[in-house]
């Protein structure tokens, strides 16, 4: 017979969530640095953990292992999170042209 244990909530010493703070998103305790930032990095960039630090000089090892922790534990809100953040900035780009866009266009033009 197998017995499985029951979940047991994780805690997680280096992630904070405080109003006012980056808009409330989980961030590294005293760094300002989304745990986003450290899981974009890992999963969609592809940077090994060593490229992360190096990235991050002023975090440790357990910092980012936790934030990438805290990642998994909440992959699901996260990751729709991210995807609304997305959208929102897709709107934006559409809505408002960037300057050096702009710029760079026009030369583009003058070579056609």
């Amino acid at each position: 017979m197998v017995v499985f244990a029951s979940a047991k909530k994780v805690t997680h010493p280096y992630i904070v969530r405080k109003k006012g703070v980056r808009g409330g998103v989980p961030v590294i305790e005293g760094t300002g640095i989304q745990v986003m930032d450290i899981a974009v990095r890992y999963h969609l960039l592809g940077h090994p953990i060593d490229e992360i630090l190096a990235a991050y000089p002023d975090l440790t090892l357990s910092q980012v292992h936790d934030a990438l922790s805290y990642y998994y534990d909440q992959k699901e809100d996260m990751d729709r999170h991210w995807k609304e953040s997305m959208e929102k900035v897709g709107k934006m780009r559409k809505k408002h042209k960037s300057v050096m866009e702009g710029k760079l266009g026009e030369v583009k033009d003058l070579y056609r």
